[in-house]
């Protein structure tokens, strides 16, 4: 108790609190620009901690790090392009509610969804950590597969409505992940003999073109229909009843994105889509998912946070970073002569509970700001198109180029924002694609290294979690499958009546 006092005291401090505030607002910045990220407002201001003492230079990191994350909200919502990539899953609702005219309603959902799934990570951070990080550090690669397996079975989730343009799109998506070298052995694969494609595509560049450029595209060619806006909607513009009816699908979500956050190479940008299929895998009105659902914006956004406080617990535990960002952030820790692994509870816990109070204070101070500044985030739409296209254009193109100073990485962005617009018009949804790049590179991957382990297939079955995983990965693919042709019978049922 002495220790957490002190450690409390000393966070506490007139700096200390003015650089978590500013840590916070950066990383809301970061993520609210699109092409921006948290991993690189991570990259860019750790050095700016050097000359600091650790607890304010850690409390500024974490700070950075949870706002990073939340800021996606914004540009999702009001562009529709997912300021992160963990908050791609936002733009397949929170954007339609807001081309519907109620954008404040959408803003409203997200942050009080982000303080629900950061809530409740924090809880799992404090209390069950250890715990956790020494179940998941148990998973080999037979259990990543068959785990990858079932989030990827969930393209047929996404796909519902209309199954082959859905399978199509994730079979896209899994092209384009093959793109440069394969693991583990290096070969070389549809380089088409330019340098640039042997490490593959980027994820910025490809989401960038995927949801902005194709979305200019739309709205210049005049397929986007405007409406009127309310901005004159009071508190979050929504009940406090909605929220009891989504508990459960808050709940859930929540669970995702830390078993997410905790599993090494998934994290954030991965979990907002799981979370997100399987909201709409549970919705009684799974139709309304793409227009405007409720129960996206709180599956995808309470997930994304809560993948923050997971990706923290194999790290500060293990000293494993769960993403790119954590991977950064340990970066951190070691510049301040701190080293996280099994030991760091007992020898720094001081600056355990640091991590804690300061995770907890970035919660609360990225709810406030984005409670306070809805009204005048939104005030973005009202900016004539003439002026915000341009200005969208250019920091689609910037954050393109920073993701490697790379000018291919623009043409990159260019060419899925064309392939995003044709598919976008012909009706096939984007959400599989995306599935599909992400997470086809990390299935081969895990399969390879399982098959290297033993040589036997036969030991994806044999092995009760990953068995486990696999059949309800086909159990998934199955009862959505069976359901769609059940659907369309009865569509078609109906349709023979009335004629």
């Amino acid at each position: 108790m002495d220790v957490f006092i002190q450690s409390l005291s000393a966070s506490f401090t007139p700096f200390v609190i003015l650089l978590m505030a500013l840590g916070v607002l950066i990383g809301l910045i970061f993520g609210t620009v699109p092409g921006l990220t948290a991993t690189m407002g991570m990259a860019l201001f750790v050095p700016f901690t050097f000359g600091m003492d650790p607890v304010p230079g850690i409390a500024f990191l974490i700070c950075l790090h949870l706002g990073g994350v939340s800021g996606g909200l914004v540009a999702s919502t009001l562009l529709g392009i997912p300021g992160t990539p963990s908050s791609i899953a936002t733009t397949f609702d929170a954007y339609p509610m807001s081309k519907n005219g109620e954008p404040l309603r959408a803003l409203g959902i997200g942050v009080i969804a982000s303080l629900v799934g950061g809530a409740l990570s924090f809880i799992a951070l404090v209390t069950i950590s250890p715990v956790i990080s020494r179940l998941a550090v148990k998973m080999g690669p037979f259990e990543f597969f068959a785990l990858i397996f079932f989030a990827l079975s969930l393209v047929a989730v996404l796909a519902k409505g209309s199954m082959l343009k859905g399978v199509t799109a994730g079979l896209l998506g899994l092209a384009a992940g093959l793109v440069g070298f394969a693991p583990i052995d290096g070969l070389q694969r549809y380089t088409l003999g330019i340098l640039e494609l042997k490490g593959g595509f980027e994820l910025l560049p490809l989401i960038m073109g995927l949801f902005a450029i194709s979305q200019l595209l739309i709205e210049i060619l005049g397929d986007s229909k405007s409406q009127d806006i309310d901005l004159k909607a009071k508190g979050f513009a929504f009940s406090l009843t909605e929220i009891v009816k989504n508990w459960w699908n808050l709940l859930r979500s929540s669970l995702i994105g830390i078993a997410f956050g905790i599993l090494p190479g998934l994290g954030s940008g991965t979990s907002n889509l799981v979370a997100y299929a399987q909201a709409k895998q549970a919705s009684k009105t799974s139709e309304r998912f793409g227009k405007g659902a409720p129960e996206g914006i709180y599956a995808s956004e309470s997930a994304n946070t809560a993948s923050v406080g997971g990706s923290l617990i194999p790290m500060l535990s293990l000293g494993i970073p769960g993403d790119t960002v954590t991977a950064i952030l340990l970066g951190g820790f070691m510049i301040h002569g701190l080293q996280p692994g099994p030991l760091f509870f007992t020898s720094n816990p001081d600056i355990v509970y640091v991590v804690f109070i300061a995770f907890f204070v970035a919660m609360v101070l990225v709810f406030l700001y984005q409670l306070f500044g809805m009204k005048l985030f939104t005030r973005v739409l009202t900016v004539p198109k003439q002026y915000l296209f341009p200005v969208i254009f250019v920091l689609t193109i910037v954050g393109a180029y920073t993701t490697n100073s790379s000018i291919f990485d623009i043409w990159v962005m260019i060419l899925f924002g064309v392939v995003g617009f044709f598919l976008v018009r012909n009706g096939f949804p984007i959400a599989p694609m995306i599935l599909g790049f992400i997470l086809g590179p990390l299935l081969e991957t895990y399969m390879r290294r399982a098959l290297m382990t033993s040589g036997n297939a036969a030991d994806f079955f044999t092995n009760p979690i990953s068995a486990l995983f696999i059949l309800a990965g086909i159990a998934c693919v199955v009862f959505t499958l069976r359901s769609e042709i059940k659907e369309k019978r009865g569509k078609s049922s109906d349709n023979t009546l009335n004629v």
